[in-house]
């Protein structure tokens, strides 16, 4: 009887090792088409003359920061940490004492779709105007050092916020507030566009030369989301509920978002602005995304839609004092990682502060994300100042005017055949 027993405890053990995998592998794949997203969405966003540029950004967030993150940045932000810091090469079989029903190999593929997406953000923000090999290097430093150090605090078991209750179940913090203000202090050092701001500061609209082909972006990032939040959960037996809330929590908040500046939009400006609505949706995702995991859906539904007002003041701002982000990086991620981050302190089913919770969440989640951002801001002004200093980060005028695709890379995004 014994015997039995043991048999079937190691066939159940086998079963939710595979049941798992497939999971988290599903999951991963899913995260890693999202750079699909993120090439579509920017390219769509940026004037034709720019758009392989823009695609090449985006592949560099994958193949260098995928190799630096696999060769370094892994082991910053899960190897054996003293709180702050901890440091690793390659992917350890050693445990990571985070409970794992997967290998290492796989959770490190997994991380590594959370690392590209953050740096991916970045690549939004200084479209049109930055070196290519400049931004390179920026992208090795950010996943071999910058963004494994916010992973380290917040998701290694030994991180000095992770053991302070921090709440950033798939990362508003870690991930969007960390590439939203890298992508802030990156487009300060770096400088507008050629004819953005007229010389009294006037903005002009340069709008993108293909709005469908960032709203398939946009939908593609969307469909990226129910890998992105729900893969978080890294591993599916026993996390039926789980999983289900957080699939609806993340619908709900992105819809939200949606609606609200749809609404927003047209009683302000007295039409639909759509390209609005795109980033409403996405902020509505930033938003939620920390706090997936613990609100309800009805907070899932108010924080969508404060997300996506927040955005569209949040564009018209930073756009007032001169800061140029073509696609909008920065309030979408950095201004709503930020919000979606306090918003798990105030409506988290449990601890929130508006819930009945008090203030000590709201207080930890607060610490947090300001901790998270004004690291990522400054450590990346001081890195893009040096590089501008150094081997300088913008293209030539000639190749900003006449476009950067057929001056540094000899073609362009579309050719007509007589």
């Amino acid at each position: 009887m014994e015997d039995l027993t043991s048999l079937v405890t190691a066939q159940n053990d086998v079963f939710s090792h595979a049941i798992d995998t497939v999971w988290v592998a599903l999951c991963a794949a899913i995260i890693f088409l999202m750079e699909g997203g993120f090439a579509l969405l920017e390219a769509g966003f940026v004037r034709s003359k720019n758009a392989m540029s823009i695609i090449a950004k985006v592949i560099i967030d994958v193949i260098f920061g995928g190799i630096a993150f696999y060769i370094v940045g892994f082991g910053i932000a899960y190897g054996y940490s003293n709180g702050w810091f901890a440091f690793d090469f390659g992917i350890t079989d050693n445990d990571l004492g985070l409970g794992l029903n997967v290998s290492n190999k796989l959770f490190w593929f997994i991380q590594l779709g959370f690392a590209i997406a953050a740096i991916s953000i970045v690549s939004g923000a200084v479209a049109e105007r930055m070196k290519l090999w400049a931004y390179a290097l920026f992208v090795v430093l950010f996943c071999a050092v910058m963004y494994p150090l916010a992973a380290n605090w917040v998701w290694n078991p030994n991180g000095w916020l992770a053991l302070r209750g921090f709440n950033d179940f798939a990362g508003s913090s870690a991930v969007h507030a960390m590439g939203g203000f890298s992508a802030l202090a990156a487009a300060i050092v770096l400088g507008p566009r050629i004819g953005k701001y007229d010389a009294n500061g006037t903005a002009n609209p340069i709008p993108g030369h293909n709005l469908p082909l960032a709203a398939v972006g946009a939908f593609i990032l969307w469909f990226g989301w129910f890998g992105f939040n729900p893969g978080s959960t890294l591993g599916a037996v026993g996390n039926w509920e789980l999983i289900g809330t957080v699939v609806v929590n993340t619908f709900l908040a992105s819809a939200a978002g949606g609606i609200s500046t749809m609404a927003y939009t047209y009683f302000r400006y007295g039409q639909i602005d759509i390209t609005m609505v795109i980033n409403g949706i996405l902020a509505g995702l930033v938003a939620i995304t920390a706090g997936c995991n613990v609100v309800g859906p009805n907070a899932a539904i108010l924080i969508g839609a404060i997300a996506g007002v927040l955005v569209d003041v949040a564009v018209i701002y930073i756009d007032k004092i001169k800061i140029d982000d073509p696609v909008g990086a920065i309030a979408v991620h950095g201004v709503n990682g930020l919000f979606g981050t306090l918003a798990v302190g105030l409506f988290a089913a449990e601890e929130g502060w508006f819930m009945g919770g008090g203030s000590a969440l709201f207080t930890t989640q607060l610490i947090g994300v300001l901790t998270i951002s004004i690291f990522s801001f400054v450590l990346t002004f001081v890195v893009m100042t040096l590089l501008k200093k150094t081997i300088g980060i913008r293209v030539s005028k000639r190749e900003e005017t006449s476009g950067i695709d057929a001056v540094s890379f000899g073609v362009e995004s579309y050719t007509t055949f007589e």
